[in-house]
Parts: C-alpha cells; sequence; structure tokens
C-alpha cells in the first residue's frame, strides 16, 4: 500500500458542486437517460397472489398489440441462475431470481417481460398477461401470531457479525440497579422513493454487453450479469455517471437487469425497462419491520448499570437479511454490562434491503426514547444524563474510539438552539395561543466504514485533469470531494478535473453504500495526485514551469499518468481480489486497533396544535461529528436532508401491508406519504470538522448515513416534553396524541 504523506490541515474550501451546473440545465445523464438507435421497451407483468405456483400463462392477448416483439416467461428462460444474495455472497438484492422457475414467493414478483417498439404497447401488453395459479397460504404482516422467531446466532450468517453481543452479567446488573426503564419499541416497514425509478437500458454489441443502469454497484452488476449469462465479466460493461437517489434501494443487482439483457440478446436490439413505481415497491429492498425491547439500569447519579436490547426483525422466505442494531448499542454509552441479541422472523415479501441508516436509525430511536425516558426518571437534564455516560473507549471491545467527540456535538448543539432556556415540566412551554411547544435531543451513531479503492489519474498537457475511481454519484457529492481533493494536491480549479465515477471499463467499482464512499475514493484520490505531483517534480528540476500544464509542456510530455490503491487500515493486500470480483469489501467499525464511528446530536422544537394535534416542526440544529469535512457545501445538504428524512420517518412514513392478498397497499407516492416543504422548517446543520487521526491520513469519516440516525428519537421525545406523552411506535399520528 502506497504511503501517503500529504496530510493537510486547513479546512476544505466551501466550492461549489463541479456538476452544479449540469444539474441545473438538466444535462446530467442518468442511466435509463440513454436512447439508443433502434431502441425497444420493455414493461413487467407481476403476480397478483400473495404465493403459490404459476400453473399457466396465456399471452395471446397480450401478443395481438400491435408492435409487441416478445414476451419471456419462465417457459421461456429455463435454467436461468440467481446471481445470488449480496449478503450471501453473491450479487443481487436477493436471492430468488424472477422467472427463473414456476414458483411465486411473493405478490408483485414478475411473471413475464414484454418488450415492443413503444413505451405505450409494451405496458398495454403487459397488462394483458394472464397468470392462472396454485395459491398457497401467506403471512406479510411482521405482527401476525404465530410466527416463529429465527435466532441470528443460530442461522448460517457469518460471525462474529451478527452474534449475540454479551458483555458482563446484564441481567443481574439490571436487577440490582436502583433505577431502571424498560420499554418496547416498534419500527414499520419503509420504502425508499428515490425520485428516479429503477431502470436498465441493455445493449449487445456481438459478444459485447453494456448495460446503462443507475446503481450504486457497478461492480456486482457486471460480476452478477455475467454469472447469470455465462459470459466473461470483461465481455460485460455496466455504465452509471449518476444516480437519482440510491439511498440503499439500488446497491446491488436487480432481479429485472438480467431479463432485460436476454429480452436484447433475443431481439437483436437496445432494450430499455423503466420500472413504475408499484413495482418498484414490490422489486427492491425496503426497511424491515422490527421491533426492540430495551432495558437501561442507572445509579442513582445517572450512570448506565446495565443496557439490554433485544430486537425482532423481518426477512424473507428465501433470504436471511440479518440485523446488526446492536452494533449502535453496544458502543453508544460507557457501560459495563451488556446484552444484545437479535432474531429474524420470515414473512412472505421479498427480501429486505439497505435503506438509509438502516437498521441505525431505529434502533437510534429505541435507545434514544429510551435515554430520555431514564433522565426523566432521574430527574435529569436529558443533555447531561448523555455527557455523563460519554466514553472515549469503546465499551465493546475494549478499543479506543479512533475519534469521538459527541460530548463537543451535544454542547455545542445545546448553546446553539438554547437549551439552557427549556423548561423541563412535560407541558410546561406553550405559545399565546395555546400551541404546545416541546423540545427534545438525540444522539445519533453510525459505523465509520471504508473500503479499498483504486484510482487512475491522468495529467495533460492542455491543462486537463481525469481521474477514474471507484465510487458512485448519488447525489451526495463525492464527485465534488474528489475533484477538491485533486485540485488542491496539483493546484489547478476544480472545473478542470474530470471525476470518472461508475464505469466498470476503468477501475474496479465497488459498491457506494454506507457511508464509505467519500471515506473511500479520498484517501486513493489523494495519494494519486501525490504521484502526479512527484512525477512532475522530476520532469521540472529547474522548478521554472508553475503549473502541471506548463511543466509537460516545457519537458514535451504530452500526459502522465499514474495509479494508486488505498484499503481499509488492517485489511490484508488479497482484499483486492475480491474488489476485482465486485464483491463487498468494506471494514468497520472495528478495527485491528481501534473502532470508529461517526457522531451527531439533534435538538428539535415541535408545535402541538392544541385541537387537532397536528405536529409541526419549525426548528432543527444538527451538529455533526463526521472527521475532517471534505466539502462544506454538500456536507450541509446531507445533514438538511436528513432531518428532512428523520422528519418523514418520524411522523408520515409506513409501507402498509394488505394481509388478504399481500404486497404493500400505498405503493405510489400519493399514499406513501412523506414530507412537503410545508412541513418543514428551520435546519441549521454545523460540524465538529475535527480529522479522524486514525481512520486514513485525510481524517475523513462517513457523514450520508449518520444524519438520519437520532432525528425521530428528538422528534418523539420533544412530543412527550410538550404533551407528557410517551410515544414508542413510528410513524407518530394524529390519533395517537388525541
Amino acid at each position: 500500500m502506497t504511503t501517503t504523506t500529504h496530510q493537510p490541515t486547513k479546512a476544505y474550501p466551501d466550492t461549489a458542486r463541479v456538476d452544479a451546473y449540469d444539474k441545473v440545465r438538466g444535462a446530467t445523464r442518468y442511466g435509463t437517460d440513454q436512447n439508443l438507435p433502434g431502441m425497444a421497451h420493455a414493461m413487467l407483468a407481476v403476480a397478483r397472489i400473495g404465493r403459490g405456483t404459476v400453473r399457466s400463462i396465456d399471452r395471446g392477448a397480450a401478443q395481438a398489440v400491435p408492435g409487441v416483439r416478445l414476451i419471456l416467461t419462465h417457459e421461456d428462460v429455463q435454467g436461468l441462475a440467481s446471481a445470488g444474495f449480496i449478503l450471501g455472497g453473491g450479487y443481487g438484492v436477493q436471492s430468488l431470481q424472477p422467472l427463473a422457475g414456476a414458483a411465486i414467493a411473493y405478490y408483485g414478483q414478475p411473471i413475464a417481460i414484454v418488450v415492443a417498439d413503444t413505451l405505450q404497447a409494451a405496458t398495454e401488453a403487459a397488462a394483458l398477461v394472464r397468470a392462472t395459479y396454485d395459491e398457497a397460504p401467506f403471512t406479510v404482516d411482521f405482527g401476525a401470531p404465530g410466527l416463529r422467531s429465527l435466532a441470528q446466532a443460530d442461522s448460517p450468517l457469518p460471525k462474529p457479525a451478527f452474534a449475540d453481543k454479551l458483555r458482563g452479567d446484564a441481567d443481574a446488573a439490571y436487577a440490582a440497579a436502583p433505577v431502571r426503564v424498560e420499554a418496547q419499541y416498534r419500527g414499520p416497514a419503509q420504502h425508499a422513493n428515490p425520485i428516479e425509478l429503477l431502470g436498465t437500458v441493455a445493449h449487445w454489441q456481438g459478444d459485447m454487453l453494456t448495460v446503462y443502469e443507475s446503481t450504486q454497484n457497478s461492480g456486482a452488476l457486471r460480476h452478477g450479469l455475467a454469472r447469470q449469462l455465462a459470459v466473461p465479466p470483461d465481455q460485460v460493461r455496466v455504465v452509471s455517471p449518476s444516480v437519482g437517489g440510491g439511498f440503499g434501494q439500488k446497491n446491488s443487482l436487480q432481479g429485472h437487469t438480467v431479463l432485460v439483457a436476454l429480452a436484447a440478446r433475443r431481439l437483436g436490439r437496445p432494450v430499455k425497462l423503466v420500472v413504475p413505481r408499484e413495482q418498484v415497491f414490490h422489486a427492491s429492498g425496503f426497511r424491515p419491520a422490527s421491533t426492540h425491547r430495551l432495558q437501561l439500569g442507572a445509579d442513582a447519579a445517572g450512570r448506565l448499570q446495565a443496557i439490554t436490547h433485544e430486537v425482532q426483525q423481518q426477512t424473507s422466505q428465501h433470504d436471511l437479511f440479518p440485523s446488526s442494531c446492536t452494533e449502535i448499542s453496544a458502543s453508544m454509552y460507557a457501560c459495563t454490562h451488556f446484552r444484545g441479541r437479535e432474531s429474524l422472523v420470515r414473512t412472505d415479501t421479498h427480501t429486505p434491503g439497505f435503506m438509509r441508516g438502516p437498521w441505525e436509525h431505529f434502533t437510534c430511536f429505541a435507545l434514544e426514547s429510551a435515554m430520555d425516558e431514564l433522565a426523566h426518571a432521574l430527574g435529569q437534564d436529558p443533555v447531561a444524563l448523555r455527557l455523563a455516560n460519554d466514553t472515549q473507549v469503546d465499551p465493546h471491545s475494549g478499543k479506543p474510539f479512533s475519534s469521538r467527540h459527541l460530548a463537543q456535538c451535544l454542547t455545542r448543539g445545546a448553546e446553539r438552539f438554547g437549551w439552557a432556556r427549556r423548561n423541563p415540566a412535560p407541558g410546561s412551554m406553550q405559545a399565546a395561543d395555546g400551541t404546545l411547544i416541546g423540545w427534545g435531543v438525540a444522539a445519533g451513531a453510525y459505523k465509520a466504514a471504508t473500503a479499498p479503492a483504486i484510482a487512475r489519474l491522468r495529467v495533460s498537457d492542455d491543462g486537463r485533469v481525469r481521474i477514474d475511481i471507484g465510487g458512485h454519484e448519488m447525489g451526495q457529492g463525492i464527485r465534488t470531494a474528489v475533484a477538491n481533493t485533486v485540485a488542491g494536491v496539483l493546484q489547478v480549479p476544480a472545473r478542470q478535473v474530470t471525476v470518472v465515477l461508475g464505469d466498470t471499463r476503468g477501475v474496479p467499482q465497488h459498491l457506494t453504500a454506507g457511508s464509505w464512499g467519500t471515506a473511500t475514493a479520498l484517501p486513493a484520490a489523494l495519494q494519486a495526485a501525490e504521484q502526479a505531483m512527484a512525477e512532475l517534480a522530476a520532469l521540472n528540476p529547474s522548478r521554472r514551469a508553475r503549473t502541471p500544464q506548463q511543466i509537460l509542456k516545457a519537458a514535451r510530455t504530452p500526459f502522465i499518468e499514474v495509479e494508486s490503491r488505498h484499503r481499509a487500515p488492517g485489511q490484508p493486500e488479497q482484499i483486492y481480489g475480491r474488489l476485482a470480483q465486485g464483491l463487498p469489501s468494506a471494514a468497520g467499525p472495528h478495527y485491528p486497533e481501534f473502532t470508529a464511528f461517526s457522531y451527531i446530536a439533534h435538538f428539535v422544537e415541535v408545535r402541538i396544535e392544541p385541537h387537532t394535534r397536528r405536529v409541526r416542526v419549525p426548528r432543527v440544529v444538527s451538529v455533526a461529528d463526521c472527521g475532517r469535512v471534505a466539502s462544506p457545501r454538500t456536507a450541509r445538504s446531507q445533514v438538511q436532508g436528513g432531518v428532512v428524512w428523520g422528519i418523514g420517518a418520524a411522523l408520515r412514513e409506513v409501507s402498509e401491508v394488505d394481509p388478504r392478498y399481500g404486497g404493500f397497499l400505498n405503493a405510489n407516492l400519493a399514499e406513501y406519504v412523506l414530507p412537503v416543504n410545508l412541513d418543514i422548517g428551520s435546519i441549521e446543520a454545523d460540524f465538529i470538522d475535527e480529522p479522524d487521526p486514525r481512520i486514513n491520513h485525510l481524517g475523513v469519516k462517513g457523514l450520508g448515513e449518520v444524519v438520519m440516525t437520532g432525528v425521530a428519537p428528538a422528534i418523539a421525545n420533544a412530543i412527550f416534553h410538550a404533551t407528557g406523552k410517551r410515544l414508542r411506535e413510528l410513524p407518530i399520528r394524529l390519533e395517537h396524541l388525541l
């Protein structure tokens, strides 16, 4: 691994996004923006039963629609292999591959793909595909009686990541604690709803397949498709220049992608599929429903003596989507005794998946709500209670934290919010018109993960700089952060740096998720820029030329090109082999010599109308500890976006299941309720901006996921402060407050 010597200490400039101009003028290209000559359009026909087997499919009416060119069912693609579940050593959102057989595992599972000359014809024909079934009993309600719980410790999931977490004797310590809190918290299934839908354009040129798809994981698509199509990976190119919102939903190979590729190969022309939103609800991962039972025991001064955290989480019948909720609760606060157990409950749905703060969002709702309950039982200030239980050593592993500035987040946030003016008595703060006012606080945490990356940098004598690097632009601003880093070392304007992401024709592409995108890409980009500077210095012994362009012209060298590699602390050299295979290769939060998390503190004001009980959130102050802030402007945007999503998760969002027919009832933007502009007030974002000295040379940790953690409990705690009513289930509805 190349040693980096450049360790900048000054803050990054608050520059504009390098892609801002393209975005506002509509020039940014997404996956299905490709309109190729002769392109056909596809649509999926899906099952309308909860579980069973396809007995027969009638495609006569569909084939009669003018312009229909191809209809594929399980009868036409026999032997289609699964790409494997991404958490089971494979590449896909689940192990079940639609059309691979006649079995129907869940409502909305594709039963046919229809291809036509126009989108209208494909849509009409797909609706005319008729199937008869042998139906079987099913259960989609996570809370239905009789469902069996599967202990993760007894499952084939990898250890120790998903094993029970035990230290000390939590049960005995809890029983002996002078002050105790016990409660159960419930979280619903939820769906990410990015504006850009799932979609694929597949184009064969001889034996070469090019797939244009907005994905967070072009490497997995490349290798998964190669497995399914029985072709070498170097015959598959995946291009994902920008993602119109990922949030975990687009983190691996979707079930429809290979179907589009098969249709394009059979027709001999490019094929595009854009999956309608109702089908997206039944096609890609969703945040699973879960219940959390918390016990907190403390002494009279408020120091935690024991924590127990028991989790039940929804999964599918065909995959075990694991939970790692106790990763947060085991390490959040100083506490000698801890017991954490997580179990899974099978339901007849597609496999749940990742969604911003997939486990951490609701874990923090449960833990931080319980901390607020403990503060109330003790008669202590909620901020003071958290500060009293702060620690610089991971209580679970015994290793030091790489850096931890949660206390500064809390104290700075309290000062900026005006927390000292809070009357602690519930119901004590009201506006002149009788509106109830509540102030709440909660903390959040998310693992500081990082993955291996390879960067290839070219500096040309015309002044252009190009860097190919592993990563995907999902709107989080990774392209800007990379450009700023390279430009800062080469001393050129950021606008001269072209950042190529998400294209498997260049360097290997790793999954961009888990808030490790920036922390993964930037160290490799920094190393490449430093190597380029060293080569430029060798070409400029007199030091007369000042810019890279001048140096290359003076040396009569058209360009220089360098390649760098960077991996997480403690990762072996062999990790690049996994990277080359398109397999997840991230590390964290537990490293050989330290533990690493990002942190945030949210201070929230709610106002509750006294008659209707409508809840408004007029003011939020959030202070984050994400190491060094590599792109201040996009970092603020991340915090504000995460808070908005947290407001939605606390007060609006729930995926309603249909126990009669299966599937999700509110599979559209009209009925899956999201916050609108009127729901959002002032969101003030601030950063500690202290480099993490151990995680990487830049001191950068992740931000995109941690920003959502803690928002929901801060709102619930503020509602308790306003009303005296403790609510332990999300979303919080009007009827809960009446």
